[in-house]
């Protein structure tokens, strides 16, 4: 098992059940490790290997990566090219556990939909899992899971990459803009890593795609079963769009079903339309009635670290958005947002373009605070296009600070790093936590 995070742990307590030897390996040294989990492990007889490789002599049968692994790494290979079989946790958690799979992916909006279609499948009485990506290891569910239970699952890029029997159900790609070329050097690689989410998909199955955005829509030739289109932009013949500013649904041969004024949408944003009606054709062809569906959508107020109202301050508004961790989701943000934004930005840099970013600007931010690694790359970038309304600081709490002096009544201090947190935290949970209780101690 490579990767002691949430799911390595999870796979590695769900393997040992199975009667499996285990060894585990983690970049971590082991003075950074859990003391609790170190004496765990050790208890139960697991070979470890912290801050190394695992030794050139052991003979593998199977490796587990943690999501954030590279497949690339010289002893994966070298297990590999020893007769291992390379998968992921969320393969295990699929050829050893029961239930119907529904999986969703995209650049972004992905825990918004995922949460949002659990919301929805638990209203209609199904004994649902929400699970994956969104912090709950699949495995930890699957095993408990039963031939009725629903695993609503969140997938990443990088969790398709492992997959090889993984078959859900209902299957969706919300969205595909670039994000972790760092990772997959290309957006032709990106995009295939996405397209592993319907592989095993047949005529009996589903696959709901973004009509809207054509990575995704010509992904529809690719999938060899039932291909649904959502649109915010367009009137389909079957699928899932607005007419009249109304949500509504529409199956082949069926008529159409309104479902919602998207004006009642307490989420904001177009982005969170585009959330609605990818959450809506999920559930409609899960079988869940429209006015289930229309329900739970006027009553779902989003999802932590997404677009979060923390405080208003002396009439300035004080919003976390920390899952923004590329330029599309802070793109989307700031479309979000009224005029008068002073937007904090920068983290780890995952080999993205802030062109796109800075673009959005105009008419809305009038000022720039940035952080992190990127900060000198986005300032130039910035710079470069004509704006200049920049402030480069240290730390988060220099950051709340220098935003707050930049803002007036009736503006918007907007948290949305377009960038990964790992060069200051150690996830985007901690960094939007952070964020908040200083926005709390700053109005105290």
């Amino acid at each position: 098992m490579v990767g002691m995070g949430k799911s390595g742990i999870a796979a590695t307590q769900a393997l040992l059940k199975l009667g499996a030897l285990v060894t585990v390996q983690d970049i971590k040294k082991k003075e950074e490790v859990e003391p609790n989990l170190i004496q765990f492990l050790e208890g139960v007889g697991v070979k470890c290997y912290f801050g190394r490789k695992p030794d050139p002599a052991d003979v593998y049968d199977m490796v587990v990566l943690s999501p954030g692994v590279p497949l690339y790494l010289d002893f994966i290979e070298e297990a590999k090219n020893k007769g291992a079989e390379i998968v992921g946790e969320l393969e295990i958690a699929f050829r050893v556990g029961s239930g119907t799979y529904v999986a969703i992916t995209g650049t972004n909006g992905k825990t918004t939909t995922t949460t949002l279609v659990g919301e929805i499948f638990k209203r209609a009485h199904r004994k649902t899992y929400v699970v994956g990506n969104i912090g709950v290891a699949v495995i930890s569910r699957a095993l408990i899971a039963t031939k009725e239970s629903w695993l609503v699952t969140e997938v990443s890029s990088f969790q398709l990459e492992t997959t090889k029997s993984f078959h859900p159900f209902v299957s969706a790609i919300l969205n595909i803009t670039e994000d972790h070329m760092d990772r997959h050097i290309s957006m032709e690689n990106y995009i295939s890593a996405k397209a592993e989410i319907f592989k095993n998909q047949d005529e009996r199955d589903y696959t709901i795609l973004n009509y809207d955005d054509m990575n995704c829509r010509e992904l529809g030739q690719r999938a060899g079963c039932n291909v649904v289109y959502f649109s915010r932009k367009e009137e389909l013949s079957v699928g899932c769009f607005l007419r009249e500013g109304t949500i509504v649904v529409k199956a082949p041969s069926q008529k159409e079903i309104p479902v919602l004024p998207a004006s009642e949408l307490l989420i904001p944003g177009d982005h969170n339309i585009e959330n609605a009606l990818a959450a809506t054709a999920i559930a409609f062809f899960s079988g869940i009635h429209p006015d289930v569906i229309g329900e739970t959508l006027k009553q779902f107020a989003g999802v932590e670290h997404r677009l979060e109202f923390v405080e208003e301050i002396d009439g300035i508004r004080f919003v976390n958005d920390s899952k923004g961790t590329n330029p599309d989701s802070s793109i989307k943000a700031v479309e979000a947002m009224p005029p008068g934004i002073v937007l904090i930005a920068g983290g780890y840099d995952k080999g993205g373009d802030f062109e796109g970013l800075i673009d959005s600007f105009a008419g809305k931010v009038k000022g720039l605070v940035l952080l992190g690694k990127t900060a000198e790359k986005m300032k130039d970038t910035a710079e470069n296009k004509g704006f200049d309304n920049i402030k480069m600081v240290k730390d988060m709490d220099e950051g709340v600070r220098m935003a707050y002096e930049m803002a007036s009544r009736g503006d918007t201090v907007l948290l949305s790093p377009a960038c990964a947190s790992w060069d200051m935290y150690s996830n985007f949970e901690q960094r939007g936590e952070h964020f908040k209780t200083l926005v709390h101690k700053l109005a105290n």
